[in-house]
């Protein structure tokens, strides 16, 4: 995936959080596979551990609660200090299940939590990085959904929270610009699981054909997005919402 270890992007250094598995860990590797250094964050230790040392020497593991200031900040502290600079954040983490309870049984603890971790994490880690990153002329990316603008039902907590970072990541680019970039991807339909997992239940042909693109969506799809909008042949990209979903947020359903 990428290209090769050794291209023009060497030297620059990542901090992509949630990168223990999926689209992060998916967005970890395609860096590391172009030449970045990343350090991956999450709050599953014993697994980011392991995805980290598979990924080799180009990579670190920070166990990180991004709803947490101080380990928020520690992160990024942490990545300085191993790597010395900063160029992207990629604000992945996420509590990923969409699907909640009836309004009238949602808690406010979940709905907290929920924000927390999707929405206010990723402000406490940009606000940490901003020195940083400013003084690479760096990238910000936060990793949306397409339920910012479309729904199902019981899905109250996750659609505020990823709409919100939606509106988060043109505020961003307004204050940061022209220093830092800011945009947001909003996948749909992606396949996370991991390979034994697909194998033992593949998908059907008609979740894929229900696709205007024929697919469902791959971690692959997600990071080659991600690391095009970190480059520098998206300079003049910032403050958008990539939606990155086959091409079901425009196709019309009707029952």
């Amino acid at each position: 995936m990428g290209a090769a270890a050794g291209s023009f992007h060497d030297g620059r250094v990542a901090l992509v959080t949630g990168a223990a598995r999926g689209i992060g860990l998916g967005v970890a590797a395609w860096l590391i596979c172009e030449g970045w250094r990343v350090a991956l964050a999450d709050i599953d230790e014993a697994r980011g551990q392991k995805v980290a040392q598979a990924l080799g020497d180009r990579a670190m593991f920070i166990t990180l609660d991004v709803a947490d200031e101080a380990q928020a900040a520690a992160a990024v502290e942490q990545t300085m200090a191993r790597f010395g600079r900063l160029d992207a954040l990629v604000n992945n983490a996420a509590i990923a299940d969409p699907h909640s309870r009836p309004l009238e049984h949602l808690t406010l603890a979940h709905w907290n939590r929920v924000l927390a971790v999707n929405l206010t994490g990723a402000m406490l880690m940009a606000r940490r990085a901003v020195p940083y990153l400013r003084v690479r002329n760096g990238a910000i990316v936060n990793i949306a959904s397409t339920r910012a603008v479309q729904s199902e039902r019981d899905s109250e907590a996750y659609a505020a929270s990823k709409g919100g970072l939606v509106a988060l990541t043109h505020a961003l680019a307004v204050s940061l610009g022209p220093e830092i970039r800011v945009n947001a991807v909003s996948p749909g339909w992606i396949d996370v699981r991991d390979n034994a997992e697909r194998r033992a239940e593949p998908l059907t042909a008609a979740e894929h054909a229900q696709h205007p693109a024929g697919r469902v969506g791959t971690v692959e799809d997600v990071a080659a997005l991600v690391a095009w909008l970190l480059s520098g042949q998206a300079s003049f990209v910032t403050g958008q919402a990539w939606q990155i979903d086959g091409g079901m947020a425009r196709k019309m359903i009707y029952t």
